[in-house]
């Protein structure tokens, strides 16, 4: 065996040189061409990777045309919805609380009942004053009497007339005592009265803050219950001083409530105060708004939009989230060819939820709607479908 490997190993050996040659071009071909296929292959893919990550890292906007308002200027402002009428109920006389009949929330009509006080002091004030009264009555009858008989008795001479006439003033006198006792048991009556606490109004009770056996003192000033008419409502929205010549009694409003989204409820201005507050520079305007449903609700926060008389569609709008407020002016984000520019603007009449651009746009651009604060000229987007402009208006 050992002669057999002996031969093979020197056989090889004996081999010619040349026959070698083109076995290690062809392996070492073969590892060229594997090295430059896998230096392609992870070139193509970090390309890959690159340019995928370029891709997700353009950022996707929404667009829209500037827009005019055919309809005439509208103006969106902060309200607060109040009731019509609005009364808190307290006590005209001392005791305790005996019985309450209605508890916040309850609807309740003019003159029904929501509590009753037990008033024993008033009530021993009130027995006082008839039993005066009924003493002064007694006394009034017995002086009337007198003064009769000494009538008759003067025709025989048997009294004086100065005697007649003491007793007749005695009459009087007692005459005047009835009526001031009847006045004080009245009054003192009037009270009694405010004993059971009353609905001023058809309303809702918005608060209870007494209970059964609760001490009363109406001294104090304690509310004990508040009622509010819910039907209608009062809206108050602060005008600015640039806009409140454009608001007029009688003008048409639309009010908008959180938590009825989409929902409009329609009103009109009922009284402007003609001062504008120095503080804030506004003008107080109220608006009376329907409420027969019940979905709005007195202390709610509301948008309030007028519509203002002035030059219809004069000027281009665009919403008021679509500016771009730098130090050196107000710009807007407009794409073309899938990148942003950031063009200079000059802004009119601000609406709230819109604003009149006077220069530096045309219907034709594409105006990103709230973009980014870090945008840059140049920067790539990728656009999304356009919306529906504000306020009603349309897109052209």
């Amino acid at each position: 065996m050992e002669d057999e490997d002996l031969f093979d190993i020197e056989e090889l050996r004996s081999l010619p040189k040349k026959s070698l040659k083109p076995t290690i071009i062809t392996v070492s071909v073969l590892a060229i061409v594997l090295a430059v296929w896998g230096i392609f292959v992870r070139n193509r893919d970090a390309r890959e990777v690159r340019e995928w990550t370029e891709t997700q890292a353009i950022p996707t906007v929404k667009v829209l045309h500037p827009y005019r308002n055919l309809n005439g200027a509208s103006l969106t402002l902060p309200g607060n919805i109040q009731a019509f009428y609005e009364a808190p109920i307290l006590a005209r006389v001392n005791g305790y609380l005996k019985n309450w009949y209605h508890d916040f929330g309850d609807r309740v009509k003019k003159g029904e009942v929501l509590a009753e006080i037990d008033t024993p002091d008033l009530d021993e004030q009130y027995n006082q004053a008839k039993a005066k009264l009924a003493k002064v009555q007694a006394d009034e009858k017995l002086a009337e009497i007198t003064a009769a008989r000494w009538q008759r008795l003067v025709v025989t001479d048997a009294v004086s007339k100065q005697e007649r006439d003491q007793k007749v003033a005695d009459l009087e006198a007692q005459k005047a005592a009835v009526r001031a006792a009847e006045a004080d048991m009245n009054n003192v009556g009037a009270f009694e009265s405010f004993k059971k606490l009353v609905a001023p109004f058809d309303g809702v009770v918005t608060a209870r803050k007494t209970d059964i056996g609760a001490l009363i003192d109406a001294g104090k000033g304690q509310e004990l219950f508040a009622v509010s008419q819910m039907n209608p409502l009062r809206v108050f929205v602060p005008v600015p001083q640039f806009y409140a010549p454009n608001v007029r009694k009688g003008d048409k409003a639309l009010i908008l409530v959180p938590e009825h989204p989409g929902e409009q409820f329609a009103g009109a201005v009922s009284q402007l105060a003609q001062y504008v507050t120095q503080a804030t520079g506004t003008m107080l305007v109220e608006i009376v708004v329907n409420n027969a449903d019940g979905k709005l609700l007195p202390g709610d926060y509301a948008e309030v939009s007028f519509s203002l008389t002035g030059d219809k569609g004069k000027y281009l709008r665009i919403p008021s989230s679509s500016l771009i407020l730098r130090t050196d002016g107000v710009r807007v984000a407009v794409v073309k060819d899938n990148q942003l520019k950031l063009v200079k603007i000059n802004v009119g009449s601000d609406y709230g939820k819109e604003v009149e651009i006077l220069s530096g746009l045309t219907e034709q651009d594409w105006v990103v709607d709230s973009p980014s604060d870090y945008v840059f000229d140049g920067e790539k987007v990728e656009v999304k479908k356009p919306v529906t402009a504000v306020m009603g208006s349309k897109n052209k």
